[in-house]
């Protein structure tokens, strides 16, 4: 069975053809920088490789892009879009409507962009992936695996706000979670890496960052809530904010509530402390003295490390932590402010290590580290394309 996997996220398309139930990938691929004024494009098949900057303004286009070189006549790997028999598509937010992989229809789309205004960086993107897909591959069935379906193993303490009980049993207003499929994904892997692995902190750091604590393999708490808004400093998003900010920015600076959400959404974040949303940038101008860039990287590390001790408290202990993601896999500088001073949750860095690049699971922990430090790439794809598949033999 062929699986075309289609991951969009807030700036950035990954994609993969994945023969299944073998797992073997017979093309992937990214673009990243989507909107920015270059976009860097990989397609990577076992006889080729494509990498070009070009600009690439939304996904659709993106996709597009992704869609031609799929079935070009010279580094295409498919001649006929009846060749695919299903396409997985990462969707952020299901709401409460959705806790498990679901085959597309008209009515599941209806209601993913009804949770556009939950996740507005990422739903839209995830859409417009669905509909573009639906439109190529044709005779494909259409399946989306959701962000949030993970966390549904989170107590009650946990996904509740303390707010009127009628929220939530009417309104469905609670902790949802999302990077679902990463966290269960470099998790599992995990398990299987460590004999001792039953308190576990997974740190999801891209221009979207989220961490959670998993006991036995199971979410228990996770940094982003109803929405993919709080939590971590991201790249555009703020993180968590004193609810009293957006009142006095409305009441008192007369910002309107859209001109709020669009700052906290798109204005804030590295963004909004450095002028730059890509981690690249930012440290590379941190390197030549830009204090502002240098001010956020702290910044971003100490709001990791406030979370590594409230999740290790409520996993009353810590066997590992994992880095996973764009930033958390390939920046050592990152890993390096996240770890140090961390002696006393029994995490201690190997220098040496941490500055090993390499696309296999690594420790980077010091040889006395009470607590694993490990790198996992994370295959979102690869786990779409499990759920998928497990979906369509069923």
């Amino acid at each position: 069975m062929k699986i075309v996997i289609i991951n969009s996220g807030s700036s950035s398309i990954k994609y993969q053809l994945i023969e299944m139930p073998s797992k073997d990938v017979i093309c992937s691929g990214m673009i990243d920088r989507i909107g920015l004024e270059t976009s860097n494009l990989s397609y990577v098949t076992n006889i080729n490789k494509i990498e070009e900057s070009l600009p690439i303004a939304n996904h659709k286009i993106g996709l597009e892009k992704i869609a031609l070189l799929l079935m070009d006549e010279k580094v295409g790997v498919i001649k006929s879009t009846q060749e695919i028999n299903a396409v997985g598509h990462r969707v952020v937010h299901g709401g409460s409507n959705f806790t498990s992989t679901t085959i597309i229809t008209e009515e599941v789309k209806q209601k993913i962009k009804q949770l556009f205004e939950l996740a507005p960086l990422h739903n839209p993107a995830n859409l417009e992936g669905i509909n573009v897909a639906s439109a190529i591959f044709e005779t494909a069935k259409q399946v989306a695996v959701f962000d949030t379906a993970f966390h549904q193993t989170m107590p009650v303490v946990a996904y509740k706000y303390a707010l009127p009980n009628y929220l939530l049993t009417e309104n469905k207003i609670r902790v949802y979670g999302f990077h679902g499929t990463s966290h269960k994904y470099v998790s599992e892997k995990a398990i299987k890496n460590l004999q001792n692995s039953s308190k576990i902190i997974t740190i999801h750091l891209g221009n979207g960052c989220s961490m959670t604590a998993i006991k036995d393999g199971k979410s228990m708490d996770t940094t982003l809530g109803f929405g993919p808004m709080n939590g971590l400093i991201m790249g555009t998003r703020s993180g968590d904010v004193d609810q009293s900010v957006i009142f006095y920015l409305v009441n008192t600076l007369g910002y309107s509530l859209d001109a709020v959400n669009t700052m906290l959404q798109k204005q804030s974040g590295m963004l909004g402390l450095t002028g730059f949303s890509d981690l690249r940038d930012i440290e590379s101008n941190a390197g030549q003295g830009n204090v502002d860039c240098q001010i956020a990287l702290a910044m971003n590390a100490y709001r990791i490390k406030k979370y590594i001790g409230s999740y290790a408290a409520v996993l009353n202990g810590l066997d590992a932590i994992i880095f996973t993601a764009g930033i958390g896999e390939n920046s050592s500088y990152m890993r390096q402010l996240v770890c140090t001073d961390m002696e006393y949750f029994g995490i201690e860095l190997d220098d040496a290590k941490n500055e090993m690049r390499s696309k296999e699971i690594r420790e980077i922990n010091a040889p006395q580290s009470k607590t694993k430090i490990l790198v996992i790439p994370t295959n979102e794809e690869i786990e779409i394309a499990n759920q998928v598949y497990g979906l369509l033999l069923n």
